[in-house]
């Protein structure tokens, strides 16, 4: 599951990758998911080894203002789960904007405007191609799909993403290898000023603005999240407190894209190792457990689960035992996100 990371060229992009990744700008790197759960429990179990949840980032290159020279970029985005947009709010006139001047929405806008185009010219090719498709052997067939691309069409001109055209699971399946750009989920980060932060305004006016576009959003300050990760605990405890800020936007950013790709986390706790598994939504608990290894899900007897908020409310796993509040899960459980589960099976 990957995340792909796009903006104008000086919007902080790069310096966001780096923040996210640990990684100088590269073509692709690994970013730890901020889950204030995790930290809790490595702080309670003391383990020899803490493995936190991780997602994948990849930068993309910088988009231009001539839309045909975005070629690169949205084949890129191609090949990711949920594209993450920074658009630039700050003001600052040493940094310079590729349009003149700054105007997030502008930029929002254009960059939502030039995905509707590539979904559009896509069908538009495709209905092109089936016209001749119908007077080959495999007319049905071309007939059924010149009526969905027809209905796509009329959808995308009316400025909707695909991601809110109905389909059936039959249609599905038909369009599943075709790059349809506007199916996928978008975050849009603004990357805002220092005096910006902690006004929720900001992330409202955008978000009515937009808000048959589906989009989540955020609001982050690169440069402070930047001028954080060089501080230490103590320190940084009283920056956010000087902000009047609970946590670092950075740590908010990476929940909101592990959830946008559908994932949650589960726990698995003990003296040598603490580790977030990372499944999608809705997984069972033998799926849950191939997470970690396939003899986990072929021999699965049961799952043995604590919730999170009884482990750290009773204090340890005998306690919430004690307490009647473990429980014992069959093959048809779903895993929900923050389970501490210990994993029976035999093979």
């Amino acid at each position: 599951m990957k995340l792909g990371l796009v903006g104008l060229p000086q919007g902080g992009k790069k310096t966001l990758f780096r923040l996210l990744t640990g990684q100088a700008a590269s073509e692709m790197g690994r970013a730890k998911v901020r889950d204030a759960r995790f930290d809790r429990l490595v702080e309670m179990y003391g383990p020899d080894r803490a493995v936190p949840a991780q997602m994948d980032f990849v930068l993309l290159p910088d988009l231009d203002i001539q839309a045909d020279r975005n070629i690169p970029v949205f084949q890129g985005l191609e090949r990711v789960d949920v594209i993450c947009l920074l658009a630039r709010v700050f003001e600052d006139d040493t940094v310079f904007h590729i349009a003149g001047n700054v105007n997030a929405k502008r930029d929002v806008q254009a960059f939502w405007d030039e995905l509707l185009l590539a979904d559009l010219i896509f069908v538009e090719k495709r209905l092109e191609r089936l016209a001749k498709e119908q007077r080959a052997k495999d007319r049905q067939r071309a007939a059924r799909e010149t009526d969905l691309m027809t209905r796509m069409q009329a959808h995308l001109e009316a400025a909707k993403p695909l991601r809110q055209f109905e389909r059936t699971a039959e249609e599905v399946k038909l369009t599943s290898s075709y790059p349809f750009l506007t199916t996928k989920a978008v975050i849009v980060v603004l990357n805002a000023g220092e005096d910006q932060i902690g006004d929720d305004g900001i992330v409202d006016d955008f978000a009515g603005d937009f808000a048959d576009c589906g989009f989540e959003w955020i609001a982050i300050s690169a440069q402070i999240e930047e001028e954080i990760s060089l501080l230490d605990d103590e320190a940084r405890t009283a920056f956010l407190a000087d902000l009047g800020i609970e946590q670092p936007a950075l740590d908010r950013l990476t929940l909101l894209c592990y959830e946008t790709l559908g994932l949650i986390s589960f726990f698995t706790v003990g003296k040598d190792e603490v580790r977030a598994w990372t499944i999608r939504k809705r997984t069972l608990a033998p799926q849950a457990g191939g997470a970690i290894h396939g003899d986990i899900e072929r021999g699965f007897i049961r799952a043995e689960v604590t919730r999170y908020e009884d482990l750290i409310a009773l204090g340890d796993e005998q306690k919430v035992k004690a307490a009647g509040k473990l429980m014992v899960k069959g093959k048809d459980a779903e895993v929900r996100d923050g389970d501490v589960i210990h994993f029976l099976f035999k093979v």
